[in-house]
């Protein structure tokens, strides 16, 4: 929200309150103390990152987050962010040479290599009579690897002048033809041509998981990051990030609160000057940025007023309508006593109906597979092998087994903890059971011998994501981009800044200011500390943390050829 000349009249903003401590209230808070503000982070668990997290079971760490890492190398403005941050120097980043392997029910598998040449020559070798569209692909992904040097990040759109946005288009005209022909033309419809019927499926789930609204331009997006070696995984997994990324923070000299949930916004004269915490204490500041769930902070912590119409119908409306936000995800992790060598570090099995009906809540009939210790070695002890299996998942059928509170807070030690585990119906716990076996069967099929090696497991569910952090439906991602939601978002935030119309001293910040994932929501901490500091009347700061040696890289390769065993499907169970 812009603030008015009379505003500015009063004494200069110094002091900020940031409503999360995830990667967007972390990167928030860093660039805020770069330009001289005062800043308190308020996060409700118990450690930093948000949905950006790991866990320890049994002396495995169980890392939920990274699979790639978007901006990890150079080359783009998304890695100035991060070394802004604080958060790759001093790491190993690792680089699978194969994005990810989909495997038909049939067994074939596609590998999709991030290279443009290995890609095409390995899709040819698959169906010679797809070449020609295989060949306009990667031609199509070789243009997205040059464009990503001239993407835009460090500056949000609705900040650049005429002449700075005319130079962004220009940089772009080299590329024009690829960028318009895939943000026109969705993926299913893309796909849809190819005449092999495993390449008609598989180039759906490129990206892991199916996103039947996504046009090809992120899957080339991404492809093009990977094979540019800026798409990697971080040393230390995604809790390590957000340690790194905090570490940043405090250096900086900024303060930050655990275990500490807001329940109020409070406003003065159509002013934010604070918030009122479930204790009932309330803290003073001249600003507050939220950094967490968009509805939560929107129609709880606002009580539903200063949205205007266009926000008010994106949060009583729109969010409610199905596709607008990215589903939650059903997780398994499973710890096992010994190597599986023959695991791939990412695999989307596409499954058979009778197999996808035992998986409560599941979106599309696919499981995405990873050998997760191939990522993270130094998260698991030696000779052991850590599986992380996820696929998409809505939360309706979840709350119909659940009885009880979604999040509860209570006292311990003297202390309010607010993500501690709540009690659910005999149901909840019976869906749970039963996708965990079913996936447990299909890897056991797969790979001999894992469920003998089985010594941890852990089971979590859009609901479980709802507890630890409170995001709307169980969701990790807010807002899908190129659905009305996303677009929707994206012109009010042109128009208004990160706020929200006749509320001053309010910004909103992370991924439910922005579109996407993690690298969104750094660059939503740059961009709203940049309206800050505009509407201040004051010129934006930033650095590159020195304090540690720039990440190092390394390639690794996947051999073809190998893998899980082939399963022909049967049309039973599996």
């Amino acid at each position: 929200m812009t603030t008015s000349t009379t505003d500015r009249t009063r004494r200069p903003r110094e002091s900020m309150i940031i409503i999360g401590g995830g990667l967007g209230g972390l990167s928030t808070g860093c660039y805020a103390r770069m330009n001289g503000y005062r800043t308190h982070i308020l996060e409700m668990h118990e450690l930093p990152g948000g949905c950006c997290t790991a866990w320890e079971r049994g002396g495995f760490t169980l890392d939920a987050c990274v699979s790639w890492l978007l901006g990890s190398g150079p080359g783009n403005e998304m890695h100035q962010i991060w070394l802004e941050l604080g958060a790759l120097q001093g790491k190993e980043i690792r680089h699978f040479d194969v994005f990810n392997i989909v495997r038909g029910q049939d067994g074939r598998a596609v590998h999709f290599y991030s290279d443009p040449d290995r890609l095409e020559a390995h899709l040819i070798g698959i169906s010679p009579a797809d070449a020609p569209a295989v060949r306009k692909f990667c031609a199509q992904l070789r243009s997205f690897r040059k464009a990503l040097a001239v993407y835009p990040f460090l500056k949000p759109v609705g900040l650049m002048g005429r002449v700075e946005r005319w130079r962004m288009l220009a940089s772009f005209l080299p590329y024009v033809n690829a960028v318009r022909t895939t943000i026109t033309v969705l993926m299913a419809d893309y796909s849809a041509k190819f005449k092999d019927p495993l390449l008609r499926e598989a180039f759906n789930f490129i990206l892991y998981e199916k996103h039947p609204n996504f046009p090809v331009l992120p899957f080339h997006f991404q492809l093009a990051s990977h094979a540019n070696l800026s798409a990697g995984v971080p040393e230390g997994g995604s809790l390590g990030l957000a340690r790194s990324i905090e570490a940043r923070y405090r250096r900086l000299g900024g303060e930050i609160s655990y275990n500490t949930k807001v329940e109020t916004v409070i406003v003065e004269d159509d002013r934010a000057v604070g918030v009122r915490l479930s204790d009932g204490q309330e803290l003073r500041a001249d600003i507050v940025v939220s950094a967490c769930d968009g509805y939560t902070t929107t129609m709880k912590f606002l009580e539903g007023k200063y949205l205007g119409e266009e926000y008010r119908k994106l949060y009583t409306r729109t969010i409610h309508e199905p596709g607008m936000v990215f589903p939650g995800y059903f997780t398994l992790f499973l710890g096992l006593s010994r190597p599986f060598p023959e695991g791939d570090p990412c695999t989307t099995y596409l499954l058979d109906e009778t197999t996808a009906a035992k998986l409560t809540g599941i979106r599309h009939a696919s499981i995405n597979v990873q050998f997760r210790n191939r990522h993270y070695p130094e998260l698991s002890p030696d000779d052991t092998t850590v599986v992380y299996a996820t696929y998409f998942c809505d939360i309706a059928p979840w709350r119909a087994l659940d009885e009880g509170p979604e999040q509860v807070t209570r006292s311990r030690g003297g202390q309010e903890l607010h993500t501690l585990p709540v009690r659910h119906g005999r149901g909840y716990y019976a869906a749970k059971r039963r996708a965990r076996e079913t996936l447990v069967d299909f890897l056991e099929q797969r790979f001999p011998g894992l469920r003998d090696a089985i010594v941890v497991r852990d089971v979590s569910s859009p609901l479980t994501q709802v507890r630890y952090t409170g995001n709307y439906d169980g969701t990790v991602l807010g807002w899908q981009p190129f659905v009305e939601s996303g677009e929707t978002l994206e012109e009010l935030v042109k128009k208004y800044g990160p706020g929200l119309p006749g509320l001053a001293n309010f910004y909103q910040s992370g991924v439910w200011a922005t579109t996407g994932g993690l690298i969104r929501a750094a660059a939503a901490g740059r961009h709203v500390t940049q309206f800050i500091c505009r509407d201040d009347g004051k010129p934006f700061t930033a650095s590159v943390d020195l304090t540690a040696p720039p990440p190092t890289h390394r390639v690794i390769p996947v051999p073809a050829g190998r893998g899980a065993t082939a399963v022909p499907t049967t049309g039973k169970s599996t």
